[in-house]
C-alpha cells in the first residue's frame, strides 16, 4: 500500500493503534514508511514509551518536565539496557545453533502471591531454572533469614510501582539477575537488602527505602530509575565499573553514594557490556563544548544564578548601577582629594608655584620652550611609541582598554592537556549519569583509591555534594551543585580528577575545597553565588584552576593558604563580594592570565608570609584596589594590566617585599602604587573576622572548619584534623625558599603608571627600590614621598607630563634620586625637602625645575635642568648639601627667575662647579642644545637599574584567612577592600 494514497493525519491515526514489533516492521518497508513511523515521535512513540513499567520519564529524576530529543530514541536506548543482563555467558562460534538452547527460548514465568503456584518468595527461588521469569503479585514479602539467588533469575513485580514490598535480604551467587518495578525495605536482621561480590544484577524501576546495596568487585550493578529513600544508599567496594543512570537519592543519613577501594584486577562478564552501553551514549565532550545556557543543568539558567555576559573593559563601569540593583551591594568608593588635584601632606614648593596653584590643573603644556631641548630617544621612550598597526600605546593612551581575552572552552583545554583529555574520555569506576541526590547528608564519597565518573547529576540541598580523598579519582561532567550546607565539592589526601563544565553555586562554604596535596583538574566551570568563597585551597592542595567563571560569591572567588600551591589561569573573577583572589598564610601558586574584574575589595589580596606568581592578568573595574600586598607578603607581580579601580592599582603595606615587574597600572582613581607604613592587627580576633558591629562571618580556611558540626548533623570537616597537619609537611617552607633567591627590599621595575590620581605615593619607614618605571600623565605629582624612614630609590625612571609636578619628597624623608628622566610635568621636576641625594637626572621641559627647601640634607651632582618658567635649582631655607657640576639651560627669553637661585642666608649649601648656558638673541644660529654624552635618561642598562632576569621568576602562592587592615585616614579613605574574609 502507497503511503500516499490516505493523508498523514489519517495513517498517525491507524499507526498508533500498532504495538511495538509491529512499528518495528513497518519501519522496515521502505523510506517513506520509515520517515512515516519516525513522524509519531510525540504521540504513539511518547505514550509506548511512558507506558512502559519498567521505567519512568527519561528525563526523570532532575528535569521530568523536559521533553526528550527523540522519544523513539528513549525508548530505543531503554529497550538495549534493559537487556544487558542477559548477554552474559562464552562466545559460542563452533556452533551457532547452540544458541537456541540457552536463555529465554524456553524460560518459564512463576507467579508469586496469595492463590497463585508459591506463595512465598524463598519457595518460588527453590525451583526457578536459569534465566525464569518470576512475577511477584500485589503484597508485602518478608523473609526471616538471608535469600540467596543460585541461578540467574528476574524478579518482576506487577502492578504499579509501590504494590510489591521485599523485607528481604537478598545474596546473589549467580552471575547475572534482574530485579524490576519492586520496593526494598529492611528485614529486621540487616540494613542491606541486596548484595553480590562477583555477579552482575540490574535494578530498573525500584524503590529503596531505609535499606542498602551493597556490591563488592568484580560483581557490578546498573540502576535505572530507581529511587533511594528515607537514609537508602548505594555502596561500592572495588567496582571495577558499575552504572547508576536517572536515579534518585534522597534523606540519606551518610553519602548515598560510597565508592571505596581501588578496582580489583579481576573483570566480571558485564563489564565490557557495560562499557559499551556508557559508551552509546556519547557527552559532548568530544565535540565542541562552548558553554552556553541551554546546556546548564535545570536551576542554572536564567535568573538570579545566571552570569551576566562579560563586556568589554571599558563598558563595565556603566553597569555598576544595574549590579547595584541585582546584589544589593553599594559599589561606590569613598571620595579621594585626587580627583580635583593633588593635596595630600603639607608641601614646602617655595613662592612662585604657590601663586600660580590654581592654575596648575590645566597648565600642561601652557609655557612652551623657546629653546626646546629634544629628549624623546630616553631609554623608555619606545613605550610612548605609536604602534606599527598606528593604534596607541596603552601607556600613553587617554582610554582604558575594552578588551579582555575570553575564556577558553572544553575542548579547547582538553586538546592543551592530554591528562585531563585522557580522563575525559576514561570510563571507570562507579559511574552516576543524570541522578538527583538531594536532602541529605552527602551526595558521592570516595575513599582509599576509589574511582567515579559523574555526568548530568543534580546535587541539591545536601552537606556535601562530593567528597573525594586518599588517592581517590573523580571526573564530574555538567553536574549542578547548589544550596549545600558544606562545600559543594571537597578534595584531600591526594585525590585528582577531572571537574569540568558544572555549575556551582548558592553553597553554604566553598564551592570547590581542595587540600592536603589533593590536585584535580578544574575547567570552565561557573562557580557562582556562594555563601562564602568560589574555590579554597589550603594545606598544601594544589590543582589546576582554568577557564572557569567565578563570580558573585560572598567572599574571594579563589582562597589560597596554609602552602596551598595551585595554577590559576585563564579565569573569569568578576562582582564578588569580597576580593577577587585572596592568598595568605604561607600560600603559593601561580596565577596568570585571569580576568580579575568588577569585584568590591581587592582584585588580589596577598598577605603573611604568601609568596605566589601573578602574571599577566587583567585586574580591571574593581570597586577597590586592584593589587594589595599585605603585611609580611611576597610574590612576583609581573606583566598584568591593573587599571580602572577605584581605589589604587597596587597597594603595598608594611613588612611587604614584593617584585613588581612590567606590569601597566593605568586608569586608577586614587595613587598608581602605594606603599603605606600600616601593618595587619595582631589581635586574633580581628583576624578571624570577629570586628565589633560585624556579624560573624566565619572564613573557608580556618575557622569555618574549626565550627565543625552543629547539633542538625552537618559534617565536620576537622575531624581528623587535617587542618595543622600541613606543619609538618617536608613540602613546607624550609623546600620552597631553597627554590627561589630571598629579596630584603621591596622592588619595583619596569612598570607603567600612567592617568593614575598619583603615580607612586609612598608613605612608609621601610625600604624600597623603584627602577626603570615608566610614571606619566597622572593627575597628581608622578613620585610623592611622604614619608621614608629607610632609603627608597628611585632610578632610571622615566617621569612625564603629570599634572602635580614631576616628584615630591617631604620632610625626613630618605630618598635618592640617580639616572631618573623628568619632562614636562605641570609643576616643579623634584620638590624635595628630605635627605638624600639627586645624581645625574635630567630634568627638563618642567615648569620648574628642582627645588630644595626646608631643613634638607642633600647633595645635587651632575643633574642636566632646564625649566619653562622659574628656577632651574632654587635652594630656599636653612639647607644642607652641596649643589655641583649641574648644567643649567635657558628655557625662554621670558623667564625673570635665576636659572640658580639660593636664599642669601644660607650658609651651610655649597654651590660649585655648576654650568648655566643662557641664549643671546643675536646668535640664534648657534646650533641648539641637546642632551648628549649621556644622551637622554633614563639609561636602561644603567648599572644603577637591575634586570629582571636577575630576580626569580619562580615564586608561589597561597590562600587567605579573613584578615582586617586598619588603613590610615586622610589620603586613604581605607582600602576596605583589604578586609579578607
Amino acid at each position: 500500500m502507497e503511503v500516499g494514497s490516505l493523508p498523514v493525519e489519517l495513517w498517525r491515526v491507524i499507526l498508533a493503534y500498532l504495538p511495538l514489533p509491529d512499528l518495528g516492521r513497518c519501519c522496515q518497508v521502505c523510506r517513506a514508511w520509515r520517515e512515516l513511523i519516525f513522524s509519531l515521535d510525540n504521540t504513539r512513540w511518547r505514550q509506548l514509551c511512558l507506558g512502559c513499567p519498567e521505567c519512568r520519564h527519561p528525563n526523570w529524576p532532575s528535569q521530568p518536565h523536559l521533553e526528550p530529543p527523540s522519544w523513539r530514541e528513549a525508548l530505543k536506548q531503554h529497550a538495549l539496557a534493559t537487556r544487558t543482563w542477559t548477554q552474559n555467558g562464552p562466545e559460542l562460534q563452533s556452533s551457532a545453533c547452540l544458541l537456541f538452547f540457552r536463555r529465554r527460548k524456553d524460560r518459564r514465568i512463576w507467579h508469586v502471591g496469595p492463590g497463585c503456584e508459591f506463595e512465598t518468595l524463598r519457595g518460588a527461588l527453590g525451583v526457578v531454572g536459569p534465566y525464569d521469569r518470576v512475577i511477584l503479585h500485589p503484597g508485602v514479602y518478608e523473609e526471616q533469614a538471608e535469600v540467596a539467588l543460585k541461578v540467574p533469575v528476574e524478579l518482576v513485580g506487577l502492578g504499579r510501582l509501590g504494590e510489591v514490598a521485599l523485607l528481604v535480604c537478598m545474596d546473589q551467587q549467580c552471575p547475572t539477575a534482574r530485579l524490576c518495578n519492586l520496593v526494598f525495605m529492611p528485614p529486621w536482621f540487616s540494613t542491606v537488602v541486596y548484595k553480590t561480590s562477583w555477579g552482575h544484577v540490574q535494578l530498573d524501576n525500584c524503590n529503596f527505602e531505609g535499606a542498602q546495596l551493597q556490591v563488592r568487585g568484580p560483581g557490578t550493578c546498573q540502576a535505572r530509575f530507581c529511587s533511594f529513600s528515607q537514609g537508602s544508599s548505594a555502596h561500592f567496594l572495588g567496582v571495577v565499573l558499575s552504572l547508576l543512570d536517572s536515579c534518585d537519592f534522597s534523606g540519606s543519613d551518610t553519602a548515598s553514594v560510597t565508592v571505596e577501594g581501588p578496582p580489583v584486577a579481576e573483570r566480571n562478564w558485564a563489564c565490557k557490556h557495560l562499557a559499551a552501553l556508557t559508551r552509546m551514549f556519547p557527552t559532548c565532550v568530544a565535540s565542541e563544548t562552548k558553554s552556553s545556557a541551554k546546556d546548564l543543568p535545570v536551576g542554572s539558567t536564567g535568573g538570579p544564578h545566571a552570569p551576566p555576559a562579560p563586556p568589554p573593559s571599558a563598558a563595565n563601569v556603566k553597569n555598576n548601577e544595574d549590579w547595584r540593583r541585582r546584589t544589593g551591594v553599594d559599589p561606590q568608593c569613598q571620595s579621594t582629594v585626587i580627583g580635583d588635584g593633588w593635596s595630600d601632606g603639607e608641601h614646602s614648593e617655595g613662592d612662585e608655584e604657590s601663586r600660580d596653584r590654581e592654575e596648575t590643573n590645566n597648565a600642561k603644556k601652557q609655557f612652551k620652550l623657546d629653546y626646546k631641548i629634544p629628549w624623546d630617544c630616553h631609554g623608555l621612550s619606545h613605550l610612548l611609541e605609536t604602534q606599527p598597526d598606528g593604534s596607541v600605546p596603552l601607556a600613553s593612551s587617554p582610554d582604558p582598554p575594552t578588551t579582555t581575552p575570553e575564556p577558553l572552552t572544553l575542548q579547547q583545554e582538553l586538546d592543551r592537556d592530554p591528562k585531563a583529555q585522557m580522563l575525559a574520555a576514561s570510563t571507570f569506576g562507579c559511574i552516576l549519569r543524570r541522578c538527583l541526590l538531594r536532602d541529605g547528608k552527602g551526595g558521592v564519597h570516595l575513599s582509599n583509591y576509589g574511582q567515579a565518573r559523574l555526568e548530568e547529576n543534580v546535587f541539591r540541598g545536601l552537606n556535601y555534594a562530593v567528597r573525594c580523598i586518599q588517592n581517590s579519582t573523580i571526573i564530574m561532567l555538567r553536574n549542578e551543585v547548589c544550596e549545600c550546607r558544606a562545600s559543594g565539592v571537597f578534595l584531600r589526601l591526594s585525590a585528582q580528577g577531572l571537574i569540568a563544565e558544572n555549575n556551582i553555586h548558592c553553597n553554604g562554604e566553598a564551592g570547590l575545597d581542595i587540600r592536603k596535596g589533593a590536585n584535580p583538574t578544574i575547567v570552565c566551570n561557573k562557580i557562582h553565588s556562594g555563601l562564602r568563597s568560589g574555590v579554597v585551597v589550603l594545606g598544601n592542595g594544589r590543582g589546576s584552576i582554568r577557564s572557569n567563571q567565578i563570580y558573585n560569591n560572598k567572599e574571594a572567588g579563589i582562597y589560597i593558604l596554609f602552602s596551598g600551591n595551585p595554577e590559576v589561569s585563564g579565569n573569569h573573577i568578576f562582582q564578588g563580594q569580597a576580593g577577587g583572589i585572596a592568598v595568605n598564610e604561607n600560600g603559593r601558586g601561580m596565577i596568570t592570565d585571569n580576568v580579575i574584574r568588577e569585584n568590591q575589595w581587592g582584585g588580589v589580596d596577598i598577605r603573611r608570609g604568601s609568596d605566589p606568581v601573578l602574571r599577566n592578568n587583567y585586574i580591571c573595574h574593581g570597586y577597590s584596589d586592584g593589587v594589595v600586598v599585605g603585611e609580611k607578603g611576597r610574590g612576583l607581580i609581573e606583566g598584568n594590566h591593573v587599571y580602572c579601580n577605584k581605589g589604587c592599582g597596587v597597594w603595598v603595606m608594611s613588612s611587604s617585599l614584593p617584585q613588581l615587574l612590567g606590569n601597566l597600572i593605568i586608569h586608577n582613581h586614587m595613587y598608581g602604587l602605594a606603599v603605606f607604613c600600616r601593618k595587619d592587627p595582631e589581635n586574633i580576633e580581628a583576624r578571624e573576622g570577629n570586628w565589633p558591629g560585624q556579624e560573624e562571618m566565619v572564613g573557608d580556611g580556618v575557622s569555618g572548619e574549626r565550627r565543625g558540626v552543629d547539633g542538625d548533623g552537618q559534617e565536620n570537616f576537622n575531624e581528623e584534623r587535617e587542618l595543622f597537619a600541613w606543619e609538618s609537611d617536608l613540602d613546607s617552607e624550609d623546600g620552597r625558599q631553597s627554590a627561589r633567591r630571598s629579596i630584603s627590599v621591596a622592588l619595583v621595575e619596569s612598570n607603567c603608571m600612567s592617568y593614575n590620581g598619583v603615580g607612586l605615593y609612598v608613605k612608609s619607614s621601610e625600604a624600597l627600590n623603584v627602577f626603570a618605571n615608566l610614571i606619566n600623565n597622572n593627575r597628581g605629582p608622578g613620585v610623592a614621598v611622604l614619608q621614608s624612614g629607610q632609603l627608597t630609590r628611585l632610578a632610571t625612571n622615566c617621569i612625564l607630563e603629570n599634572s602635580r609636578g614631576g616628584v615630591s619628597v617631604e620632610k625626613d624623608c630618605r630618598v635618592e634620586l640617580r639616572g631618573n628622566g623628568i619632562y614636562e610635568n605641570s609643576g616643579h621636576g623634584i620638590s624635595f625637602s628630605g635627605n638624600g641625594q639627586m645624581v645625574e637626572n635630567d630634568v627638563v621641559g618642567n615648569r620648574y625645575g628642582i627645588q630644595v627647601s626646608g631643613s634638607a640634607d642633600v647633595k645635587v651632582i651632575r643633574n642636566r635642568v632646564q625649566p619653562t618658567q622659574g628656577s632651574g635649582i632654587a635652594v630656599h631655607g636653612p639647607v644642607k648639601g652641596v649643589v655641583h657640576d649641574n648644567i643649567l639651560f635657558q628655557g625662554h627669553p621670558g623667564n625673570k627667575r635665576s636659572l640658580l637661585h639660593m636664599e642669601p642666608a644660607n650658609e651651610s649649601c655649597a654651590l660649585q662647579n655648576n654650568n648655566i648656558l643662557m641664549h643671546n638673541n643675536s646668535f640664534l644660529s648657534v646650533p641648539p642644545w641637546r642632551l648628549e654624552n649621556p644622551p637622554p635618561r633614563p639609561q636602561t642598562n644603567s648599572s644603577a637599574g637591575h634586570s629582571s632576569s636577575q630576580h626569580p621568576s619562580r615564586l608561589r602562592i597561597s590562600m587567605t584567612t579573613r584578615i582586617s587592615a586598619t588603613v590610615e585616614s586622610g589620603c586613604h579613605s581605607g582600602s576596605k577592600f583589604c578586609s579578607i574574609l
